[in-house]
């Protein structure tokens, strides 16, 4: 369960009644919405994750992992808010993070979201190590950080964990200056990085199956794309920031071109915690 006893409680669609029938000879067709109402007892986040099927793997190993997408939003939009997503986030919303962390074999996250979020320890709690190593599961997942420059940071507290394993996807051939955990190189592509290849290389060379992306908004995309993306963890925060920063547009989830065709999304949950609301979809590729 969360913390001081917080949990997510589940809802289900049901339909609602059909409007009444239309006099004789107007034709346009019904429209009948879908209404929200509770239908499961609140669950504490960890049996939440066990229901999405995280912890299982598949018989054989796919081509490339399986890649889940992790992302929080203000009502309007806002991915962030002073330049970081915490500002925005909410104990249920941090609970959900860590426990969609537990079981996946990698975290996928852009040089910048690593840089402004300063990423420490993937898994700090000891207990949930313990849970991986009995499911089978390496102590930590594989850091996975998207790198053009290597620009990092030797300051960055993960690049100081000397448990740490990393790999750093990149189309560079230039390598970290010095960091205490253990690092490797995925190298795809020439002058930009093939994010196609780099997934199929850490299923190959790391045993990689489910990769949890967890930003920021140019990753994102990128990976959206390409149709690399499986499901989308959306949590909405209960705030309404508006404003533009004075270097241009406020971030939202995704940032870059605009996706032709948009990518689709089929709603697979829909959970709250107080005023947060969380989302779960699977998506289409764009």
């Amino acid at each position: 369960m969360l913390r001081g006893r917080r949990a997510i409680r589940g809802y289900a669609w049901r339909m609602s009644q059909p409007p009444a029938p239309k006099p004789p000879g107007e034709h346009h067709p019904a429209l009948v919405l879908e209404h929200l109402e509770p239908s499961a007892p609140a669950a504490g986040v960890a049996e939440l994750v066990e229901g999405f099927g995280l912890w299982e793997r598949p018989a054989a190993p796919a081509a490339r992992p399986r890649l889940l997408l992790n992302m929080l939003s203000t009502a309007d939009g806002r991915a962030t808010l002073a330049g970081r997503s915490g500002t925005i986030s909410g104990p249920a919303d941090r609970a959900l993070f860590h426990a969609l962390r537990a079981p996946v074999d990698g975290i996928l996250v852009g040089a910048g979201t690593v840089r402004m979020e300063r990423y420490g320890r993937i898994i700090p709690d000891a207990a949930v190590r313990e849970l991986r190593r009995e499911r089978g599961l390496t102590p930590e997942p594989l850091a996975c950080i998207v790198s053009g420059r290597l620009d990092l940071g030797e300051e960055i507290p993960l690049l100081r964990e000397p448990d740490a394993h990393i790999a750093v996807l990149t189309a560079s051939r230039a390598s970290l200056a010095h960091s205490d955990a253990t690092v490797d190189y995925v190298r795809a592509g020439n002058g930009q990085l093939d994010l196609a290849a780099a997934l199929a290389e850490l299923a190959e060379r790391f045993a990689i199956q489910t990769l949890l992306c967890e930003g920021g908004p140019h990753l994102a995309r990128e990976l959206l794309a390409r149709g690399l993306v499986d499901e989308l963890f959306l949590s909405l925060a209960p705030l309404l920031a508006g404003g533009e920063p004075s270097g241009g547009e406020a971030l939202r989830i995704l940032a870059g071109a605009e996706l032709e065709p948009p990518a689709g999304l089929e709603l697979l949950d829909v959970l709250r915690s107080d005023s947060y609301l969380f989302l779960r979809y699977g998506v289409s590729a764009a």
